[in-house]
């Protein structure tokens, strides 16, 4: 009889433990997005590209992820479905946030297509930059540092993005010492500073071609 009313509030908590997850997530996902969109008429002439790039969208997921893995969220035995779906909720904010924004206060946002397409990529790399967070937060260096890695890398692809395609050299060198400063500030030894940094190169360089040479170039020209 003394344990009928803890076994039955068990499913109750972890529901509202699911809804405050994703109620943060894409509430907050929501806010930056719109920031974003008003940091690209705040930051002058291309700076403003850092406001909208996909390397600080990233970020969202992950710190979600992170935030997820640290608190527990009240989920015990599942940080990882959780962080994936945080991961998705701050990401899919995000796209809502920033094209809303568009829509309602600026000239509107156009076609529907570039929304579509931004939001079936936030499907993908929402939940990838999560569980990113969340392995960084835990306890296996291995998974310490292909997460942290995943992050550093990201802005290492938007260094070569800027570098190569755009010609802005300012903000190449930028987004490149904000991912060396990642690996650097965020790994907890010398090894994994050093083990990130190595596997941020590479991933920056595939990154870049498939996302930007072969996803976007194909989708948005």
């Amino acid at each position: 009889m003394t344990l009928s009313p803890v076994t039955a509030s068990g499913p109750a908590t972890t529901a509202r433990a699911w809804a405050l997850v994703t109620a943060s997530a894409f509430t907050g996902g929501i806010l930056l997005g719109v920031l974003t969109n008003l940091g690209q008429g705040w930051l002058p002439g291309a700076w403003n590209q850092i406001a909208n790039s996909g390397a600080v969208w990233s970020v969202a997921a992950f710190a979600a992820g992170a935030l997820v893995s640290a608190r527990k969220a009240g989920l015990p035995a599942v940080g990882l479905p959780a962080a994936a779906v945080a991961g998705l909720c701050a990401e899919s904010g995000l796209v809502v946030g920033y094209y809303g924004y568009a829509e309602v206060a600026r000239d509107g946002m156009g076609s529907v297509f570039a929304p579509l397409v931004w939001l079936g990529m936030a499907f993908v790399a929402g939940p990838l930059f999560g569980v990113a967070g969340s392995w960084w937060r835990g306890a296996r260096p291995r998974h310490r540092v292909v997460g942290l890695a995943a992050l550093a890398g990201v802005f290492g692809t938007e260094a070569v993005h800027y570098a190569w395609t755009l010609h802005y050299a300012p903000q190449a060198w930028a987004c490149l010492a904000v991912a060396v400063l990642t690996a650097l500030l965020m790994g907890r030894t010398l090894k994994e500073r050093v083990l990130t940094l190595l596997a941020a190169a590479p991933f920056s360089l595939l990154a870049y071609v498939v996302f930007y040479e072969l996803l976007l170039t194909t989708l948005l020209g």
